[in-house]
């Protein structure tokens, strides 16, 4: 029997529920208050929604789930759609891992033989979609300008993948109390972090067939540790 060409709210709920268990009858409805989606409604009054509302919606949860983009920027996002043209994508980290997740023989909570994730197309960003993508204010984007913590690519005006992820960090922290001073702390950790691998591997630099892969590595080895300390101390 072939699925009904409309569906009400709660038949909808089970079909998004898979893949965002999280999903409930009243995110939808806020989904549909913010205007970003707008089913029919029936004589009745109830809900209608057709397949392309469910489309519309499994976007915008992705969106938020996968690139923590904020509603502004995905209403933007959807007005494009609507016009007809193709929204800026975001590579998803999941996807972009997702052939190297399948390599056999690696242990991917072990960080020394976790695969390597997949070479990422380069992301150009100018500095106003930047702002737009990651949903940052003006104001804290030049503090974080001002601090060198979001720099553009070197002899370039575009922002690459690495200030997006700043940008979205410093905003999602701004959500728990965390301001510019916290950023700071952080960059010079990692400053710090980034002198140790420098001094530690230019030896094995200078011999090594591949100098960039090796940098990456160590660098991803030293990541993962710097996370673990972090969880241990916090769950200690």
């Amino acid at each position: 029997m072939p699925p009904p060409a409309k569906r009400s709210i709660g038949q909808v709920l089970p079909l998004l529920k898979n893949e965002f268990p999280d999903i409930s009858i009243s995110k939808i409805r806020f989904l549909e208050s913010e205007g970003l989606v707008s089913p029919e409604r029936a004589p009745s009054g109830y809900r209608r929604y057709a397949e392309a509302d469910i489309d519309r919606l499994r976007y915008i949860l992705r969106m938020q789930r996968d690139h923590y983009l904020p509603l502004k920027v995905i209403r933007q996002n959807l007005e494009m759609m609507d016009r007809g043209i193709e929204p800026p994508t975001i590579e998803s980290p999941a996807s972009s891992n997702s052939a190297a997740s399948a390599a056999p023989e690696t242990d991917p909570q072990d960080p020394a033989t976790a695969p390597r994730p997949a070479q990422k197309r380069p992301m150009k960003l100018t500095r106003r979609e930047l702002l737009q993508v990651s949903g940052l204010s003006e104001a804290t984007l030049i503090e974080l300008e001002r601090q060198q913590m979001v720099v553009p690519k070197r002899g370039s005006i575009y922002y690459g993948r690495e200030a997006l992820t700043v940008c979205v960090v410093a905003r999602r922290l701004q959500e728990y109390g965390m301001d510019s001073r916290h950023m700071r702390a952080i960059k010079q950790a990692a400053e710090r972090e980034a002198g140790l691998v420098e001094q530690a591997v230019r030896p094995y630099l200078a011999i090594s067939a591949k100098p960039a892969q090796t940098l990456h590595e160590v660098s991803q080895l030293v990541v993962h540790a710097h996370a673990a300390m972090i969880y241990t101390l916090l769950e200690g």
